[in-house]
C-alpha cells in the first residue's frame, strides 16, 4: 500500500524540465489565462510542445499503471465517445508523440494497421485500420490489459487526458482518463458539461456563465495552453478524494501544514488544448508539476509574488484550495528569512 504514497520529484530537483511559474502578478485570479501554444514562457522548446516527457517518466508511468490494478473506473470513464472521435483522438496522439519525441516513441504500419513502440517503457500497442486496440505487449506483469485505444495511449505519456464533445447547443465531456486528479472524482465530471464540472470550483461563477463560449473556443481555435495551481504539502500525484482500500483517509488527504516541519509544493497544472472543429470535439491534457517552495523562499521576488498570491485569495477560494487552516502559518513562513 505504501506505493500509493509515493511522492514526485518537484521540478528544481530535475536536470532538464520547465520551470514554469505562473504568479507573476502576484495575485490569485480564475479566468480562462488561454495562451497559444508554443508562446515563449521562457523553456525552450519545451513551450512549443504538446506533450512534456521527462525524467519523471518512470514515476508517473508507475503511479498510472498502479491505479489501473486498484480501480479502473475510478480514473476512466466514458459517456457518448464516438469511435469518430476515439479514431481521431488516437490517430492525433499517435502521429504527435513521435513527431516530438522521435527518440522514445516509433510508428510503423502493418496491412494499414498502425503499430506504436515506446521505447521508454518497452511496450508495443497495435491497432486496426481505424485506430481501434487490438492487442499491447510489454506490459509489467500484474498490470491488467488495455481496455481501448484511449487508456492504452494515456499511459504512454505524463499528462492526463479529458475529452470535451460537442452536438449542436449540446457539449459534455465524453472521455475521461485522469489518473492523477487533484482531490477530484472522475465520476462527478464525466458527462457533464462546463458549468456543472466547475460548479465547485470557487471564482468560477463569471467563467460558468461563459461556459459554451468557452468550449466552442476550445474546439474551434489554434491550440492553446493555460495554467493552474495550488499548494500541497507533498508531491503524490494521485490526490483522489477517495483513498484506496487499506490507507488511513487523513493520511492521504494531506494538506496539513506544519509550521516546525514546513513541507509546501505549488502544485501546477500546464492544460493544453487541441481542437478538432471537424468532428467537434477538443483534446484537453493536464500535465502536473510541483515546483518546491522552500526553494522558492530563496528568491525575493518570486516569494514576494506567492505571499501576495495567498493574501489575495477570497475566503471560498481558501477553502476550495484547502488552505482555510494554514494561510497564516504559510504567509508567516514565507515572511521569514530563508536562514531561520
Amino acid at each position: 500500500m505504501n506505493g500509493y504514497l509515493t511522492e514526485a520529484l518537484p521540478i528544481e530537483q530535475l536536470p532538464d524540465a520547465p520551470a514554469y511559474f505562473p504568479l507573476d502578478k502576484g495575485r490569485y485570479e480564475v479566468k480562462p489565462g488561454l495562451l497559444k501554444l508554443g508562446t515563449d514562457l521562457g523553456n525552450g522548446v519545451w513551450d512549443q510542445r504538446f506533450f512534456q516527457i521527462d525524467d519523471n517518466f518512470n514515476h508517473y508511468h508507475r503511479m498510472k499503471q498502479l491505479v489501473r490494478t486498484e480501480d479502473l473506473k475510478k480514473y476512466y470513464q466514458t459517456q457518448d465517445f464516438t469511435p469518430e472521435v476515439e479514431r481521431v483522438i488516437a490517430r492525433f496522439i499517435l502521429e504527435r508523440l513521435p513527431q516530438e519525441y522521435p527518440h522514445y516513441f516509433q510508428n510503423s504500419l502493418e496491412k494499414n494497421c498502425p503499430i506504436f513502440h515506446n521505447q521508454l517503457t518497452g511496450e508495443t500497442l497495435y491497432f486496426d485500420a481505424n485506430y481501434c486496440l487490438k492487442s499491447a505487449t510489454g506490459l509489467a506483469p500484474g498490470i491488467p490489459p488495455y481496455h481501448s485505444a484511449l487508456d492504452a495511449l494515456a499511459n504512454q505519456v505524463q499528462e492526463d487526458i479529458t475529452v470535451v464533445s460537442q452536438a449542436g447547443e449540446r457539449h459534455w465531456v465524453s472521455a475521461i482518463h485522469v489518473c492523477f486528479p487533484n482531490h477530484w472524482a472522475v465520476e462527478a465530471k464525466i458527462g457533464r458539461e462546463f458549468a456543472q464540472i466547475h460548479a465547485p470550483v470557487a471564482g468560477m461563477t463569471g467563467m460558468n456563465r461563459r461556459g459554451c463560449a468557452l468550449v466552442q473556443t476550445m474546439i474551434t481555435q489554434p491550440p492553446m495552453v493555460r495554467f493552474a495551481w495550488g499548494l500541497s504539502t507533498d508531491t503524490r500525484l494521485n490526490h483522489h478524494p477517495e483513498p484506496p482500500p487499506q490507507l488511513d483517509p487523513r493520511q492521504w488527504q494531506g494538506r496539513n501544514f506544519m509550521p516546525h516541519d514546513p513541507q509546501l509544493y505549488i502544485r501546477l497544472e500546464r492544460q493544453v488544448i487541441w481542437g478538432f472543429p471537424s468532428l467537434p470535439a477538443a483534446l484537453f491534457t493536464i500535465r502536473t508539476y510541483f515546483r518546491d517552495v522552500g526553494v522558492i523562499r530563496q528568491n525575493p521576488t518570486q516569494c514576494a509574488q506567492l505571499r501576495r498570491a495567498i493574501q489575495s485569495m477570497s475566503p471560498e477560494s481558501l477553502i476550495y484550495k484547502g488552505l482555510a487552516l494554514h494561510q497564516g502559518e504559510i504567509l508567516a513562513w514565507l515572511g521569514e528569512h530563508p536562514s531561520q
